[in-house]
């Protein structure tokens, strides 16, 4: 409870102090029983309760929400320069009066949704884009009275503001910004920068009427139904081409993968080549090298082949012959004699 509630409370039991004395002098009369200086008591009572109401007709309290705009029968240009702020404030009874305004943060609403907006039923707003396409727009404005500027909003606007301010300004601007932009850039690529714009314009124009925008949403944005099916359609195009460069990707990666395959083969071909030529080349050197100490040898030592030649022989011949100008049989170093091989004496005979 403020103290202006408390002096109307105040103020009207004196009144109804004042109307009880009344009646009881009356009834007290009518009884021969009059009241010793009963005017002198009513006209105190009436005096307290005039200047009572007087003052309190000119205390005002203001809201930490609110600010008050004095309208003045006693100024000239019949309102008061500067608003009142929040507390208690004195005004000239019966010559002034206070007019408040809030300054809370107020929304303002347009959807296709019937319940959704200020006005009852579809509030969206119907745009055109730059390439001729229908859209439908919700959106909402949140805003608030600069305290600063209230005698202002009080001179244009009252409180017709909402309606023949912010919904008007809203819309019209809504519609100017869209018919800059092609409908897939509404949609997806430049709906920040549309947005931004849009609050920049209406921040503007409702700061020239009094006004602070603290934010605007874009809500919903809604297509024409052929519209609608066009992008259906395109977009099943797109993953279509999208499925059928991924299937292209994938035969190149498995081209790509055989290649890499037989290169690999190739490759191991070649080292393998390349290892037995290599083999060949290091046995063929490897020969040559033997063959020439073979071939120093026997020339240091001719009879080193006969020797090597009679070793390699099989071990169950006992005798070799020599070549047809040689006339000695020779038996083998390693030949034991056996009893077959031993001479047997053949007696004589006499002529």
């Amino acid at each position: 409870m403020n103290i202006t509630t408390l002096s109307v409370a105040v103020v009207t039991i004196v009144w109804i102090l004042a109307v009880l004395f009344i009646a009881l002098v009356v009834v007290r009369a009518a009884r021969n029983q009059p009241i010793r200086n009963a005017s002198t008591v009513l006209a105190i009572l009436v005096v307290v309760a005039i200047v009572m109401t007087a003052l309190n007709a000119g205390l005002v309290f203001i809201q930490p929400e609110d600010r008050g705009v004095v309208i003045s029968a006693v100024d000239p240009k019949g309102y008061r320069a500067q608003g009142l702020t929040p507390g208690l404030h004195w005004i000239i009874p019966f010559a002034e009066s206070v007019i408040t305004y809030t300054i809370s943060r107020q929304t303002y609403t347009m959807s296709i949704a019937p319940s959704e907006g200020q006005v009852k039923g579809d509030d969206s707003i119907t745009a055109r884009t730059a390439d001729g396409q229908e859209i439908t727009v919700d959106a909402s404005v949140m805003f608030e009275i600069n305290p600063d500027k209230v005698v202002l909003v009080h001179i244009t606007w009252q409180n017709r503001y909402m309606n023949d301010l912010v919904r008007a300004l809203a819309r019209g601007i809504i519609r100017d910004v869209v018919s800059q932009y092609a409908v897939e850039e509404v949609v997806s690529t430049k709906r920040i920068e549309l947005t931004t714009q849009i609050h920049d314009q209406m921040a503007a124009k409702l700061d020239q009427n009094g006004f602070i925008l603290d934010d605007f949403i874009l809500r919903n944005v809604t297509f024409s139904a052929e519209y609608a099916a066009s992008v259906e359609q395109k977009q099943i195009a797109q993953q279509q081409a999208e499925q059928a460069k991924y299937v292209v990707d994938q035969r190149k990666q498995e081209a790509e993968q055989a290649r890499q395959q037989a290169q690999g083969l190739a490759d191991a071909a070649v080292i393998k080549a390349k290892g037995d030529a290599e083999a060949r080349l290091v046995q063929a050197e490897a020969e040559a090298q033997a063959l020439q100490m073979i071939a120093q040898a026997l020339a240091n030592n001719p009879d080193l082949l006969t020797y090597q030649y009679i070793t390699k022989l099989s071990p169950n011949i006992q005798a070799m012959l020599l070549p047809s100008n040689s006339p000695f049989i020779f038996p083998l170093p390693t030949l034991a004699p056996t009893p077959s091989a031993t001479a047997t004496p053949v007696p004589s005979t006499a002529p």
